[in-house]
């Protein structure tokens, strides 16, 4: 985007902002309420940038995926390099892949109160009540898993009365979809609730050389059962199951840089999970709650590609072929237990609320990679264990003002071992926290500034060929600064959040990548983490929703960030590359999403909704960027009583748009293997009609 455009844009948004109108009419906005809290809080009421994506903005992309729903959230973009975007930055900073080595995520990834981080495959969203992102360190709340920030995904939870609903798509790329939920009571203080849904496409891409059209196909199954129980008047009960059956085909990369691929062995990005949470929310008495959530969750992945992108023959005088191969087993248990201030349990002159937990944790990661350049499949376990103790103070220091401070220690343990003879433990102890204070300028406007410390702890490098200097890489500290500004204006016809930012990354871990060309021509990828001196990323956020008529929302979402590397160079086969002042991957400077609703007649709707977003880099390994884009979605929608039916269209105008690209190497044997570019294609033209049935 020019300077011009920038100005003009903002411009646009500060109109809308700072609308001053006293027209307001008859119908308000709902209370959106955030539930990755401690407490639960109205969005409007939180002192953090939070957006929060509910069940009508999902229906209104007509999205199946996570990936589909973030451009609402400013400052938070996704990779791909699979079937779906399972790796997630937010404010710049946030893994994109994972080959060999173990991940520390950035950015954590909950689904009803289950951690599947880096399993993003199953953040389907059907039956899912809401999408929670929380930008900034949740060093508090969430610990290690959540440096940059949390997605927090919530499913509809069972209801008292008996309900349901059957819901079936069908559009283009011979893609459908079918599902249905059921809930209701079960018994005397007993409700559940079941979701089922399957999703199939042939994918957007054509295998030219194996004349297929499927190759990188979408083949998923997701279940849900939620149980609710009242146990007293003081003790609820709940329990949750998630099923997921993943099996996508993953052939994205085409030599020829367009949807038509040449690979002779596609790949799969599949993924089974089966997960369990059990919840208890109790009052112990008028003083004191109780809140505890166990989870485990159990999972298989596979995530296997054509290397050469090409068939064999291509280029029989200097061709290779090679396959590779990751399969993964995840086992995650968790624990969290935590006391509650209750009504009559404030402390300090009955001034502040206030919360004290214990958090526990194991995980397992097991991988059996099949590569054929291997003599023999390359195993590694990691063990990881943590356990943390955390606490946070809600002080009033008058009637319009009030200080959170909150402070969590955790021990966490690596123990990685794997068949090369790469063995290694690592345990250190992390500190993060947060204090914020807020004010209420008016009932309606709250003003908030905070300093939060988030971590993500050290690890190891398993590359036999690096050098023992690179093999251990530190703990990255995320120190952040906010302020914001929250308001509801018109009647709360007219909600605002602003947040303005400053992050200082110390020890900022950076991936370093780069491809050796063998003397056969075969790749050899020498991958390993490295920490930077140090990062500095800000930048600005907007969300508006404005009720404009009651029959007319206009809704935007804006986000300006500047990333940069501080004194980061590393050592190649080729030499120093220095990044020094370079900005980071995945961390476009300017990103938009808006949407225009209008009631055209009773039960009637059309939504017209657009998304823009900068170029950024691919990656801090190379200098390759994406291309700016715009794109279009529309839905006209139909809504009775106990029937829906919609057309709906993303990618209107069929855009080419780039979600992973990688270079500084050549993969193609026909122009003699020279450096390229090579980049996967997001969504293109999707149109298609669903209908709903209630009952």
């Amino acid at each position: 985007m020019n300077t011009r455009q920038n100005a003009q844009l903002s411009l646009l948004i500060l109109a809308i902002a700072g609308t001053t109108s006293t027209y307001a009419d008859d119908i308000q906005l709902d209370t959106v309420v955030v539930e990755a809290d401690f407490r639960q809080t109205d969005v409007q009421q939180i002192p953090e940038a939070v957006t929060v994506v509910g069940s009508q903005q999902i229906e209104a992309r007509s999205a199946e995926h996570l990936e589909q729903v973030l451009s609402f959230a400013p400052n938070v973009n996704f990779s791909s390099g699979a079937s779906r975007g399972r790796y997630f930055q937010i404010r710049g900073i946030g893994e994109r892949s994972q080959f060999v080595d173990p991940v520390n995520p950035s950015v954590g990834l909950m689904i009803d109160g289950i951690d599947m981080t880096g399993l993003g495959a199953a953040a389907t969203l059907f039956d899912v009540q809401q999408v929670e992102v929380l930008r900034g360190p949740q060093g508090t709340r969430f610990g290690a898993n959540a440096l940059a920030g949390m997605i927090n995904i919530r499913s509809n939870d069972p209801s008292k009365e008996s309900e349901g609903y059957i819901k079936a798509r069908a559009g283009n790329y011979d893609s459908y979809g079918l599902g249905g939920a059921v809930s209701g009571g079960l018994a005397d203080n007993l409700q559940g609730r079941l979701a089922v849904q399957g999703f199939q496409s042939d994918g957007y891409l054509d295998n030219t050389y194996l004349n297929r059209d499927d190759t990188n196909k979408l083949d998923e199954i997701i279940a849900r059962g939620k149980l609710a129980y009242q146990l007293n008047n003081d003790t609820d009960l709940g329990l949750t199951y998630l099923y997921a059956d993943i099996d996508n085909g993953y052939d994205a990369f085409s030599l020829d840089k367009n949807r038509n691929t040449l690979s002779d062995q596609p790949g799969r990005d599949s993924q089974d999970t089966q997960a369990v949470a059990l919840t208890v929310d109790s009052r112990l008495n008028n003083d004191v709650q109780l809140q505890a959530e166990l989870t485990g969750s159990w999972n298989d992945s596979e995530y296997s590609y054509d290397e050469d992108w090409a068939y064999v023959g291509i280029a029989p005088d200097s061709e290779y072929s090679s396959f590779d191969q990751y399969l993964r087993n995840y086992q995650r248990t968790s624990a969290d237990i935590r006391l509650l201030s209750g009504p009559t349990g404030r402390v300090i002159n009955n001034s502040s609320d206030w919360v004290a937990g214990i958090y526990v944790m194991q995980r397992n990661e097991d991988l059996k990679r099949n590569y054929t350049y291997l003599s023999a499949p390359f195993t590694s376990s990691l063990e990881s264990q943590a356990v943390a103790f955390y606490g946070e103070l809600s002080s009033d220091v008058s009637v319009s003002t009030r200080i959170i401070s909150g402070l969590r220690f955790e021990h966490w343990e690596n123990d990685y071992q794997d068949n090369n003879g790469i063995n290694g433990n690592t345990a250190e102890g992390l500190i993060g926290g947060k204090i914020t204070i807020e004010t209420l300028l008016s009932p309606s406007q709250m003003l908030y500034g905070s300093l939060a410390r988030g971590y993500k702890a050290g690890g190891i490098n398993t590359d036999p060929d690096i050098s023992e200097d690179n093999r251990e890489f530190d703990t990255e500290f995320n120190n952040t600064a906010e302020v914001g500004l929250k308001s509801s204006l018109l009647d709360d016809e007219l909600t605002t959040r602003i947040a303005a930012f400053y992050i200082q990354r110390k020890n900022q871990q950076v991936k370093s990548s780069y491809a050796i060309q063998n003397d056969d021509n075969s790749l050899t990828f020498q991958d390993y983490l490295a920490n930077a001196a140090e990062g500095r990323n800000y930048g600005v956020e907007l969300e508006s929703d404005w009720n404009i008529t009651p029959s007319l929302n206009w809704a935007v979402s804006y986000g300006y960030l500047k990333t940069e590397f501080i004194d980061y160079h590393y050592q190649t086969d080729d030499g120093e590359v220095n990044k020094d002042g370079r900005a980071q991957a995945h961390a476009p400077e300017n990103s938009l999403a808006t949407s225009l609703t209008t009631q055209l007649l009773n039960g009637l709707s059309l939504r017209i909704e657009s998304e823009a977003k900068d170029t950024f880099y691919f990656s801090d390994s190379h200098d390759e960027k994406s291309k700016a884009y715009v794109l279009w979605h529309a839905r006209l929608a139909y809504d009775s009583n106990n029937y829906a039916v919609a057309l709906y269209g993303r990618n209107l105008t069929n855009r080419d748009y780039e979600v992973r690209g990688f270079g500084g190497f050549g993969n193609d044997p026909r122009n003699g293997y020279a450096n390229d570019r090579y980049v996967q294609y997001g969504e293109p033209r999707l149109v298609g009609i669903e209908g709903t049935y209630r009952f």
